[in-house]
């Protein structure tokens, strides 16, 4: 089935228009995974964060769900893991979806960054020995992932299923992630809606390349206190705790342009 097959009656049942749609959502993205192409879904909200996804009543999605328990459960259980998975490494270096094992990710189109990665010891630190992946790129640089894969661990070639459902998979997952992220989310209007001076985004661009505070005084010709007052007015704008997140922020928000 591809995406130009899908149409809204479709994909409706994985939307999430509240907290108590999410239980009913999940249950429609584990079955429709199901009968596209025999997969298991393993879904992340946010790689870069402890807590699992949950329903209105507080059960893991990742267990009550979709069936990831006992020595099963451990990419959800420890949060750790994503911190040297590649599958996570991916998702922050690749937007579409890819599938891979040991021997490398397989993409519709090149990403040199990929190539880079350490795919060593694969399946102690994916625990699987192949999947399809969907990066899912959110606001604030918020980054999901939904993993797809085979309930026999010894399968490694997931080249026949990507083929024939990536697009489709990926096309699910968002939409269920996506809606997720925003019913559970803290509303951020004001980071939403910042807008920086021109002086607070040249501090906040070379903070990005790594100068400090007296470096970056010296290329615009300020006082160090004012670098300082630039970068924390920035902060608070984009409701960042520091200098680092403030950065990220605002790369995320397109106020830095690519950084060289």
């Amino acid at each position: 089935m591809s995406p130009a097959l899908v149409n809204e009656a479709m994909v409706a049942p994985v939307r999430i228009a509240d907290v108590s749609g999410i239980r009913p959502a999940a249950e429609a993205l584990r079955d429709v995974v199901s009968d596209l192409c025999g997969l298991r879904a393993a879904i992340s909200h946010n790689i870069a964060i402890q807590d699992p996804m949950r329903d209105a009543d507080g059960a893991v999605l990742a267990s009550e769900i979709f069936g990831f328990r006992g020595a099963d459960a451990r990419w959800w259980q420890f949060p750790q893991l994503a911190l040297f998975s590649p599958l996570a490494s991916a998702c922050r270096v690749e937007a579409e979806p890819f599938w891979c094992n040991g021997s490398g990710f397989h993409t519709r189109t090149p990403n040199p960054m990929l190539d880079a990665l350490d795919l060593s010891r694969f399946l102690d630190r994916a625990l699987t020995a192949a999947a399809i992946v969907v990066p899912i790129h959110l606001p604030f640089g918020q980054i999901g992932a939904a993993s797809f894969l085979s309930s026999d661990p010894t399968v490694d070639d997931l080249s026949r299923e990507y083929a024939l459902c990536g697009e489709t998979l990926a096309l699910y997952a968002r939409i269920f992630v996506q809606g997720y992220v925003k019913v559970t989310s803290r509303q951020r209007y004001v980071a939403a809606g910042a807008t920086l001076t021109k002086r607070e985004v040249e501090c906040l661009r070379w903070a990005a390349a790594g100068k400090t505070n007296d470096e970056i005084g010296m290329i615009l010709g300020l006082q160090r206190t004012t670098i300082r007052f630039h970068i924390r007015a920035a902060s608070e704008k984009l409701d960042a705790v520091n200098r680092d997140q403030a950065v990220f922020k605002a790369a995320q928000l397109g106020f830095l342009g690519m950084m060289r």
